[in-house]
């Protein structure tokens, strides 16, 4: 297959000012063409989800410019109200684009558990500001309800905004998508966010066909409520998360039931365990335990059976997880005097 460039010099032209001038475009447009493709193939051979981040923002501008028209179109303040929703989306992605920068950081001497945590930072902002923009919307409808105004250009104002709903849903399925992936709950939470908006729009985009259809132009302001009503229980579940996040929530109650079924493994060996305990921080799980191994084992031969436990363990997961083990010989009582976060020193 020739290039472009190869092409326009074998054209027959014989004036040399026009095939270089030709040649010359070629080749900027192929450069173009080139470089577009490897920071295609950079972004999607790169394991940072900042990639992820850079697509929401781009979705968000979009997304703004579109509602913005088709609010200008049509006067509708359910459109106004969505394209202000949107506006929370971009500045979502980039609190979430700073929060993933942080959290992808290496632990260092501050930090040796990592920055993994920086993500519920996140979502808890994205949640306030979700809250935020639904109580302005709230507040711009309620004059709409008393002094309703007609609607105008409104086919033309759906259809632009129905192509923004489009790229919402594509960018949104693609970040819950790879945030479970990867255990991100920023991404997570910003692809649940531009779902919302899409179902947000969806009702806005309803409410307005009635208005055209009926003619009772209050709707618009009601229907511009109740998606701010939709938005802050969004915005408050998105909160709740964040805030358990913080609080160290163990991890789902399956991935636990993987821990024990692969610990059960082992009791063959006369190896019995407790204090199982784990807690997830952003895309990193911890886990730790109390290994019960017979005494008269060596040194060596625990050590080599609880390497082998973390390792298994650490198999079971795609996300990183840190796994803490202490071994203890089973004969000796004090072995069940911390069983719990506390120790018990009762037991003589």
């Amino acid at each position: 297959m020739k290039s472009a460039a190869q092409r326009i010099c074998n054209c027959g032209y014989l004036n040399g000012y026009k095939v270089n001038y030709a040649l010359t475009k070629a080749l900027q447009t192929e450069i173009v063409v080139s470089l577009g493709i490897e920071i295609c193939i950079f972004f999607m051979q790169s394991k940072s989800l900042k990639k992820f981040i850079y697509l929401a923002i781009a979705a968000a501008v979009a997304t703004i410019a579109l509602k913005l028209f088709a609010y200008f179109l049509t006067g509708s303040v359910g459109l106004f109200s969505d394209a202000l929703e949107s506006g929370v989306n971009l500045i979502a992605a980039i609190v979430a684009l700073f929060m993933i920068t942080l959290a992808e950081k290496p632990a260092d001497e501050e930090h040796a558990y990592g920055h993994y945590k920086a993500e519920y930072f996140s979502s808890a902002i994205e949640g306030g500001l979700i809250v935020i923009a639904a109580f302005s919307i709230i507040w711009s409808a309620i004059p709409r309800i008393i002094h309703p105004q007609p609607l105008e250009n409104v086919g033309i104002g759906l259809l632009v905004s129905l192509g923004a709903s489009v790229i919402n849903l594509g960018v949104g399925l693609i970040l819950i998508r790879q945030g479970k992936k990867n255990h991100s709950i920023t991404l997570e939470a910003d692809g649940k966010h531009l779902m919302t908006d899409v179902y947000t729009s969806i009702g806005v985009l309803i409410g307005i066909g009635v208005v055209k259809i009926s003619g009772w132009l209050v709707l618009d302001g009601i229907v511009a409520i109740g998606v701010a009503l939709n938005i802050i229980w969004t915005g408050f579940q998105l909160m709740r998360r964040s805030a358990l996040g913080l609080l160290d929530s163990s991890i789902p109650e399956d991935e636990r039931l993987k821990i024990t079924n692969a610990l059960d493994t082992y009791k063959d060996q006369n190896l019995e365990y407790h204090s199982l305990m784990t807690r997830q921080a952003g895309q990193r799980k911890f886990v730790s335990l109390h290994v019960l191994l017979p005494g008269k084992l060596t040194i060596q031969e625990g050590h080599d059976l609880v390497e082998k436990i973390e390792r298994n363990i650490r198999e079971l997961f795609d996300a990183p997880v840190t796994v803490f083990t202490h071994l203890e010989p089973v004969e000796d009582p004090v072995s069940m005097q911390d069983i719990g976060i506390d120790r018990r020193d009762n037991i003589q």
